[in-house]
Parts: structure tokens; sequence; C-alpha cells
């Protein structure tokens, strides 16, 4: 198991490092990279210069300025700051990284004490969302001053640890409809019910997909398994269909190149910087899709700008770093003390894989286009924070796990944590 920690540590610290260095190349190009700052006049000639429907709106807004005006209007001026995504994102990386330390060192029983508490804070600040304006069309963040945050991860925390504490409990009555299927499902449908209206149908998609591989790990019948998938994927159509700008986006991904100019924009750009880039790439920096070409190039679409710049080797090597932590993940959790460790090692590794593969399938134009930040690598705070912390309770889930194979003992085998492992 050693191995497999390490492989881990190994494979998240690659990708941690190749999204820095691309953030690099792509944030200095993004609207993000401008910020619009307040300026006041410092000689009389400047405050004579000023337009004067400028004058009459610093006017306006006189009250409101903090900083005195000395010798005309406070102007509104743009500034270039290349280098701002890659501090802030640095930013959330050094809390990240104390936020996994900490979680290495908590006993991974922590979460499974404190669940409500974070399925709590989940719904709070779901509805908070509701009451900042909209980003992109979506209300999926909560804004302070210049930061933003996105609840949906404290969501993504709160339906893991519910559904592994959940079959902990019911061990012996897993196998039912009730307590194997519709409560849990119930109750993490209380957490999708408030994501899905955001409007954010690919986290959404996210969640109960890491909710059915855990009810399917945990033993439940096959034949309540079967259907949900059916069901899960009717509605998320139906709601699509019923919004204009989804409708147009399952459009794109029935024939791109017919809707190339609309709804499939962004997959299009996509390709072509993929196709540009070809084996080796074209260097790094030297893409030409992030000038304004491809939206988002820092962070849902960061994978087609690597492979421009670095190349079909470099988007193999990222590839390769999802399988081994998958690999990784998966070998921890079928380690654990228990049974609660082993379902919420599994819901980590499942939810970091099930997030990379539709990023990657989304900007390869295999999947219809959602809002997803390719994990470790995409910019983005709040999502950076959920993968370290859960990077962090696998690390302690191998600190408590069961004995080596090379000490445990003969005449005391280890019990089935589940009927499927």
């Amino acid at each position: 198991m050693k191995f497999a920690a390490l492989s881990l540590l190994l494979s998240v610290t690659t990708m941690v490092v190749i999204g820095i260095i691309m953030l690099f190349s792509t944030g200095s190009f993004s609207r993000d990279a401008y910020k619009v700052v307040k300026v006041a006049p410092k000689t009389e000639a400047a405050a004579k210069a000023a337009p004067s429907a400028a004058a009459k709106d610093s006017a306006k807004q006189a009250d409101d300025d903090d900083e005195p005006e000395q010798f005309g209007p406070v102007q509104k001026q743009i500034v270039w700051d290349p280098a701002s995504l890659v501090r802030r994102q640095a930013m959330w990386l050094c809390i990240g990284i104390v936020l996994s330390v900490v979680a290495t060192l908590t006993p991974y029983h922590f979460w499974q004490k404190t669940w409500p508490i974070w399925f709590g804070v989940a719904i709070v600040l779901l509805l908070l969302c509701f009451g900042f304006p909209k980003i992109n069309g979506s209300h999926r963040w909560i804004r302070f001053g210049p930061l933003s945050f996105q609840p949906s991860e404290v969501g993504k925390i709160a339906a893991i640890t519910f559904l592994a504490a959940w079959f902990h409990k019911y061990e012996a009555e897993v196998r039912s409809l009730r307590k194997g299927i519709i409560y849990p499902l119930a109750i993490v449908g209380v957490i999708l019910a408030l994501i899905a209206p955001e409007v954010d149908l690919g986290t959404t998609t996210i969640i109960f997909g890491t909710a059915f591989v855990m009810i399917f790990v945990a033993g439940a019948k096959m034949r309540y398994l079967l259907p949900l998938p059916v069901v899960a994927i009717s509605g998320i159509l139906y709601v699509a269909i019923h919004i204009p700008e989804r409708l147009k986006r399952l459009g794109a991904f029935l024939d791109l190149e017919k809707f190339k100019d609309a709804g499939g924009y962004q997959q299009w750009m996509g390709l072509i910087a993929l196709g540009s880039g070809g084996v080796n790439g074209l260097g790094l920096g030297m893409g030409r899709q992030k000038f304004s070409f491809l939206p988002e190039a820092h962070t849902d679409f960061i994978f087609p700008t690597i492979g421009e710049e670095l190349g079909l080797v470099c988007t193999l090597l990222i590839v390769f770093c999802y399988v081994v932590m998958i690999i990784s993940g998966i070998a921890i959790s079928l380690n654990a003390r228990d049974r609660f460790g082993m379902l919420l090692g599994v819901g980590i590794t499942v939810i970091l894989a099930l997030q990379a593969a539709m990023n990657i399938g989304v900007t390869t134009a295999l999947l219809p286009n959602k809002g997803i930040p390719l994990p470790f690598i995409s910019y983005g705070g709040s999502n950076l924070l959920f993968c370290l912390l859960g990077v962090g309770i696998l690390l302690n889930i191998y600190r408590n796990g069961g004995p080596e194979k090379t000490v445990r003992a003969v005449t005391k085998p280890r019990p089935i944590m589940t009927p499927r492992i």
C-alpha cells in the first residue's frame, strides 16, 4: 500500500505542476486578467482633461468613493495584470496543501461523525447561491469581493460522507429497497435538487454517478440498481431540453460541424487546438487558440490548450496520471480498516475520476458540453481545494489501513466488507 500512496502523490503532483505551468501560458490572455480600478487625477491638468460625462458620473458617486478627490473626479481604468491568475491559483494551492495535510492527520472517522454538519452547510450555501448575480448564465458561485466560491464542492463532500456513513450503519439492510435505494437517494436528492436549478447539470450528473457506484459497491440488489441510470439520464435530458442553451449543446453533440458557430463553438475550437498541436505540440506559450478563439482556455477547456502547446505526449501523460490516481485510490480504499473507510475512499476516487473523464470527454467532443473543470489542472480555487482535500482523506485511509499481507495472520482472514468486495 505504500507504493499506492506514493503513486497517488506523484500523479497528483505532476498534474498540479502542469496546471500551474499552463496557467502561466493561458492566464495572461484571459478576460479575468483584466480588472477595473479607480484612479484619481493627481494634477489639475489631468483633472481638466477628464471628460465631462465622466465628471457627471463621478459626481453622482462621490459619496461612494472612499479615496479623497484632490484635483478632480475619480476615473475608471482597465488594468492588465498577467500574473494575477497565477498568484490567485498559488494562494488556493497553498490553502489546499494545508487542508490536505490536516485531512491526512485527521482520522477519517471524523467525517463519519460530522457528515450532518457538512450536509447542512451545503444546503445553506447552495441556497445562498441564488442570492448572487449569475456568472456565465448560472447561479453557481458565492462571491466575497474579488474571490468566488462554488458551494457544489461542499455538496460533493456532504453526499460522499453521508452515503459512506449510511451504508456503514445499515450494512445488514443494504439489499432492501427502502434503506438500500430509496432513502439514501432521496437524501442525496436534496443536494441534487439544489444544484440542478443553478444550472449545473454536469455536477448533478457527477454526484449521481458517484452515488450509483457507492450504492453498487455497498451491495444493493442489481434489479433495483439497473433502472436508475435510465431514470437519471431521462431526467437530465428532460431538463436540458427545456433550457435553450443546453438544447443547443445537445444539438452540437449530435452534429458538431453544423453547430460549430453556435452551441458547439467551444468544442470545435478545442478540436482545432488538439489537431494543431499534433504529437509534440507547438511549444509552451506558442498556442494560438487562447488568443480569444477558445473561450475558457484556462479553466474548463485547458486540456485542448495543453494538447496544442505540449502535444499528444503531454495529454497522454495526463491521462496516465489519472489512471494511476484511480488505481491507487481504489487500492487504498480496499485496504481500509472498516466498511466506512472503504466506501469513503471509493466515493472520493470515483468522483475525481468522473470529473476527469467528463472534462476530457467534453473537450474532445465525445460528450455534450458541460462546465466541468479538469481536476488538479484547471484554474479554480474551490475545485482545487476539494480535490486536494480528497487526496488528504485517501492518505489518512492509507495511514489507518489494514496491515500488509506479509504480516497478516493466516488464522484471521480479513472479513468481506460488502457482498461485492
